[in-house]
């Protein structure tokens, strides 16, 4: 079911990590951001927006994750972007004869059989430095950064004060950092920097998975994330609840684990590369 939060903008709330699928209307239709999850969610989500009498018109996916590239046939053969780099990132994926068989093994088993795979990651790249969306409505801003994914990118419909954060900002997963990057601690700072950035001009914040945020929400998100980053950055126990006893999915104190070994492994890494033989 979708459900207005701001003038023109729409949120539908999936089943699996409570995943948003947002709805922005414009002059012929709707810019359909992050699509998701199953086929039965996508057929009701296109249901929906053809009773409202707003046919997709353009499609963004914040960032080349599997749940955030998905699309179907009912949407219609429209537009869809992505940053430079997330569609160079979900590309590189398909250009694999095998890419079917490397996305079944990130699925979650109970759905693998509900989620349609054919129109996956079938994006346009956007121009390196490209401000907006080109398409006929509101003002969306892209705001890339590179935090927790390659040529990850927040939106900002600038007339309705609407933050879409991708998989940031959430009240009910903590900070997922790009281990594979350079420098994913960095990166995922510089992220919340930039989101602080423009807190003054948000009333609601729309996380990737969790609950929309008025503007207080998002600001003290951007608090408890960066204090998150930091603890890891410290290799210490962050007071967090998203991963302490009480987490709201049992498995984040596992990944929140994974996440400190693969930085300290990375640290350990860097040292003896700065202290090997060869450097003497």
């Amino acid at each position: 079911m979708l459900k207005q939060i701001a003038e023109g903008v729409l949120v539908h709330e999936s089943e699996f990590i409570q995943s948003n699928s947002v709805a922005v209307q414009g002059r012929a239709g709707v810019l359909l951001i992050d699509a998701g999850i199953t086929s039965n969610e996508l057929e009701a989500l296109a249901n929906d927006l053809h009773e409202l009498g707003q046919p997709v018109v353009a499609g963004f996916s914040t960032h080349p994750h599997w749940d955030h590239v998905l699309w179907h046939g009912m949407f219609g053969d429209v537009p869809r972007y992505g940053t430079g780099r997330c569609a160079a990132s979900i590309q590189d994926l398909l250009s694999h004869r095998d890419w079917k068989t490397r996305v079944a093994r990130v699925l979650p088993p109970e759905l693998a059989e509900e989620i349609p795979m054919d129109l996956l990651g079938l994006m346009t790249g956007l121009p390196t430095g490209a401000a907006q969306i080109p398409w006929e409505g509101p003002k969306v801003r892209i705001i890339e950064h590179q935090a927790h994914a390659p040529g990850h990118a927040a939106l900002l419909i600038e007339e309705r004060g609407v933050l879409v954060a991708g998989d940031m900002l959430s009240d009910i997963l903590m900070p997922f950092l790009d281990l594979a990057a350079a420098s994913p601690i960095e990166d995922y700072l510089a992220a919340l920097l930039l989101f602080e950035s423009v807190a003054d001009d948000v009333v609601a914040v729309i996380p990737g998975h969790g609950s929309v945020g008025g503007a207080e929400q998002l600001r003290a998100r951007i608090t408890q994330d960066r204090a998150y980053v930091e603890a890891l950055r410290e290799g210490g126990a962050p007071d967090d609840p998203r991963v302490g006893p009480s987490a709201p999915l049992d498995w984040l104190p596992d990944v929140h684990r994974w996440q400190l070994q693969r930085l300290a492994q990375r640290e350990q890494t860097e040292t003896l590369e700065r202290h090997s033989p060869e450097d003497t």
